[in-house]
C-alpha cells in the first residue's frame, strides 16, 4: 500500500505538500495540487480517514437539515450540496425536520452529538427570534429567508429580486391581470412574502393595479392544491390572463387545473415558476421559470462551512450570500 512518503517522492514534493493537499490546505498553488494529485491516482493512494480523524479531532462528515427530502427543490439541491461537499473531501448526513422549529433546533443542538463538522440548515420554522439560538460551538450555515443578520454565515435566494423579473416576463409578454400564487401569508418574513413583494414591485414599475383578488394563498405549495386553486379560480369567473407561481411544485399543479378546466396555456393564460427544477422542462407545455442557481448557492454554503471547519479560532465576520438568478423561458409563457 503507497505512504505519502511514496506519493511525495512520485511528485518532487515534500511529505508536508503532500498532506497539505489531502487536507485541502487553501496554499497549495493550482500546478503542485495537480501534480500530487496525479502522483496519488497513479499510486492508487488511500487516505487513512480514520487516522486523518484522530489526528485532526474531525470526522470528515456535515449535517445538511432540509424540511423534506421528497421535493423536487431540496431534492436537486442536496443533490449539489453533495457534489460540492466531495470537492472538499466532505461527507453529507441528511436529515428532514418537516418544517417544524422543533425539529430544526434539535439538528442545531445535536449535530455535535452525531459527530458532525459541521451543519448546513435550512431555516423555515425557526425565525428571527430564535438567531441567538445559533451561536454554537461549530460551524454553521444556514439557507433560506427567515434569518438575515443573524450569527452566522447565510446562503438566500434573490427572491425580490427574481420574482419581479419573473412578473416583468409576463408583462412583457402581453399579461395585465396577473395572479400570483403564493403560501400562506403571516407577519414574519418568509418565501412568499419576498416573492409577493417582487411581484407588487413589478405591477407598479409597469403601472398596473395591484388587485387584492389576484393574490391567491394557499395552506401548502403542492401540485394538489396548485391545481386545486387553477380550476377554482377558472370557475369563480376570475379574470386572469398570467400566473406566477412562487415554487415550481405550485405551478405544475396550476398547469393541471388549468387544462382541466379547459383553458389553454400559453395561448388564454401564461404561467411562470420558481426553482428551475429539472422536470419543468419535461412538462406539456415546458415551464418557464427563474433559476436561482442551485449549483452557486450549494458551493457557495460548502465553502463557507469547509472554511469554518478549517479556522482554529471562530472568524468574526458572517458572510451574507445572495445567489444570482435567470429567468429562463419555455412554452408555457409562449417561449
Amino acid at each position: 500500500m503507497a505512504t505519502i512518503q511514496d506519493v511525495a517522492k512520485a511528485a518532487g514534493v515534500s511529505p508536508m505538500t503532500v498532506s497539505n493537499v489531502i487536507n485541502d490546505h487553501p496554499n497549495v498553488r493550482p500546478a503542485t495540487r495537480e501534480k500530487v494529485l496525479e502522483a496519488m491516482a497513479r499510486l492508487d493512494y488511500r487516505v487513512n480517514v480514520a487516522a486523518r480523524n484522530l489526528r485532526t479531532g474531525r470526522t470528515g462528515t456535515v449535517g445538511l437539515a432540509v424540511p423534506e427530502v421528497n421535493s423536487h427543490y431540496y431534492g436537486r439541491l442536496a443533490t449539489a450540496i453533495i457534489t460540492a461537499a466531495q470537492r472538499h473531501h466532505l461527507r453529507v448526513s441528511i436529515e428532514q425536520t418537516g418544517a417544524s422549529r422543533e425539529n430544526e433546533l434539535d439538528a442545531l443542538s445535536l449535530s455535535r452529538n452525531r459527530l458532525y463538522d459541521g451543519l448546513i440548515l435550512s431555516t423555515v420554522g425557526m425565525g428571527p427570534a430564535d438567531a441567538e439560538l445559533l451561536k454554537v460551538d461549530y460551524p454553521v450555515v444556514i439557507l433560506g429567508e427567515r434569518i438575515f443578520g443573524g450569527p452566522v454565515d447565510h446562503v438566500a435566494m434573490p427572491n425580490v429580486d427574481a420574482s419581479q423579473a419573473a412578473t416583468r416576463h409576463l408583462i412583457e409578454r402581453g399579461c395585465r391581470r396577473i395572479a400570483i400564487l403564493c403560501g400562506m401569508l403571516g407577519e414574519e418574513t418568509d418565501v412568499s412574502s419576498l416573492r409577493l413583494t417582487g411581484y407588487r414591485q413589478a405591477l407598479q414599475s409597469a403601472g398596473l393595479p395591484a388587485d387584492p383578488r389576484l393574490v391567491q394563498s394557499v395552506e401548502t405549495l403542492t401540485m394538489h392544491a396548485g391545481a386545486r386553486r387553477a380550476r377554482e379560480m377558472v370557475e369563480s369567473g376570475l379574470d386572469f390572463d398570467g400566473v406566477f407561481c412562487v415554487t415550481d411544485t405550485a405551478a405544475m399543479g396550476v398547469l393541471r387545473g388549468l387544462a382541466d378546466a379547459g383553458v389553454k396555456v400559453p395561448e388564454q393564460v401564461k404561467v411562470i415558476g420558481f426553482d428551475n427544477v429539472q422536470e419543468s422542462e419535461f412538462l406539456v407545455p415546458s415551464l418557464s421559470t427563474v433559476d436561482p442557481d442551485h449549483d452557486m448557492m450549494a458551493q457557495r454554503a460548502v465553502d463557507l462551512l469547509a472554511r469554518r471547519i478549517q479556522q482554529t479560532e471562530p472568524g468574526a465576520d458572517r458572510e451574507e450570500f445572495v445567489s444570482h438568478f435567470s429567468v429562463v423561458v419555455r412554452e408555457s409563457t409562449g417561449g
